[in-house]
């Protein structure tokens, strides 16, 4: 399965540690976020990998390479002159694409077995499949996904405060390829509100839950708490 990192954000929450540097590049025990999303990858047999960069995104580049020395294979798609949001940076990255891929977010890890998610998402049988944690953790993050029957995915809502939003979006969708023809080319959108909210109305976004909690590093209580998971050997 091809993995899709999208790693171009500015990461504005973030204030200084970014102005310099991508969030994705922010070192953790000497080395970059990014580089644990990758090896938790490689680890699993996905080495074919798709990079959605931008703002500093040569440093990624530098970093990174070809994959060669992480034992993987990566590919650029770069967002030149524009920011193009999540959802406009996969939709440019689309000639590199397969024809259904992991897709990441930059700043979070989580530490699944994706072979037994592509599986999940193979059984469910829809255009999009997104893992969702039920929050028994606190990951600083509300719940934002409500579910049907047969683990379809009913409402998407990160503000919303209904009863009905009983899971938290984790940070990783498998998608099929042909969703991506609801953004159109060189649009600056989200990739929830170019993808998510088209698949939840049609019955194709289905749910893979897990009790496993996901990391990120938007603040600086979840950057500790991803310092102290790799100290204790994360990558």
């Amino acid at each position: 399965m091809q993995a899709v990192i999208l790693a171009g954000g500015l990461g504005t929450r973030l204030g200084e540690l970014t102005r310099n540097t991508p969030k994705v590049m922010l070192p953790f025990n000497g080395k970059p976020f990014l580089y644990y999303v990758i090896s938790l990858l490689e680890k699993q047999g996905i080495k074919d990998i798709v990079l959605c960069i931008g703002y500093l995104g040569e440093q990624v580049k530098d970093f990174f390479g070809d994959g060669k020395k992480l034992g993987v294979n990566i590919k650029y798609s770069v967002e030149s002159r524009q920011l193009l949001g999540t959802g406009g940076a996969l939709r440019q990255a689309r000639p590199l694409l397969d024809e259904y891929f992991l897709v990441l977010n930059g700043d979070t890890y989580l530490p699944v077995d994706y072979p037994e998610v592509e599986k999940e998402y193979r059984r469910l049988g829809r255009k999009a499949m997104m893992v969702v944690y039920n929050n028994e953790a606190n990951t600083g993050v509300k719940n934002n996904v409500a579910l049907g029957g047969d683990q379809i995915v009913v409402n998407y809502d990160k503000k919303g405060t209904s009863p009905d939003l009983k899971y938290a979006e984790a940070g990783a969708v498998i998608l099929q390829k042909e969703a991506l023809d609801f953004i159109p080319e060189g649009e600056k959108i989200s990739f929830e509100d170019g993808i998510y909210q088209r698949l939840i109305t049609r019955g194709e976004m289905a749910a893979c839950i897990t009790s496993q909690r996901f990391y990120d590093i938007g603040t600086p209580e979840q950057r500790q708490v991803f310092e102290k998971l790799v100290q204790k050997g994360a990558g």
